[in-house]
């Protein structure tokens, strides 16, 4: 099936789901995570007038940002402008908690805090506690494939997994009579090492050379490189 043919990637869905996995905010747990935000609180909000499906958690943002190689960070360091739907938001919710809302962030693709583009922004406020509130979702969703695509770089064995793949791949194209005269299984899997040897330093080498680092690394650090 052709990538146009499958959905978009709504971050918000996937936030969702990732909560449902770890914990599902109902109105009953809204309330003993409002009586723990009193230690920490960054911004006053009107527990009754709160929608709870708007509440996660940071593990579930941070998983979610892994899995699709996005960040979260402070507003500052977006490139866009927020649209004015958002302000609009903004504006709503203090008016209608009667209170002033700061320290905003941004989950977003890399490219959104180098470059003006419109994939799927979310825009949270911190409520304490490791909890925000999502006050608004804008733009594009992502690519169908992007979770798949970014799989390499959650981490180096993923990466290797992937390297050891393509140069399996390149192995079957290569013609064996090429390297020898009398082709057996020794022959074969010199040259399957010889390809992941050198497919692997290539990749690594780039990687560092780029500043690229794996998504882990990168979900909430502004000085690495996408």
């Amino acid at each position: 099936m052709k990538a146009k043919l499958l959905p978009r990637t709504n971050i918000e869905d996937a936030l969702s789901k990732s909560r449902k996995l770890t914990q599902d905010v109902s109105q009953s747990s809204l309330e003993d995570i409002f009586r723990s935000l009193h230690i920490t609180t960054f911004n006053t909000f009107d527990f009754d007038l709160l929608t709870a499906d708007k509440i996660y958690h940071i593990d579930q943002i941070k998983k979610v940002s892994i899995d699709y190689r996005l960040r979260f960070l402070d507003l500052k360091y977006f490139k866009n402008k927020l649209p004015q739907e958002a302000l609009d938001k903004i504006q709503s919710l203090e008016k209608e908690h009667d209170t002033q809302l700061g320290s905003f962030k941004i989950m977003a693709p890399s490219a959104l805090f180098r470059l003006e583009k419109t994939d799927d922004p979310l825009l949270f406020v911190p409520l304490g506690n490791d909890y925000y509130y999502l006050v608004h979702k804008w733009g594009d969703d992502l690519h169908p494939l992007r979770k798949l695509l970014m799989w390499p770089f959650k981490n180096i064995w993923n990466l290797l997994c992937v390297v050891f793949v393509f140069s399996w791949f390149l192995t079957e194209l290569t013609p064996m009579a090429l390297f020898t005269r009398t082709p057996d299984d020794s022959s074969y899997w010199m040259l399957l090492f010889f390809m992941f040897k050198a497919l692997a330093s290539v990749v690594l080498y780039f990687g560092f050379a780029l500043g690229k680092n794996f998504n882990p690394a990168i979900w909430n650090n502004r000085y690495n490189k996408s």
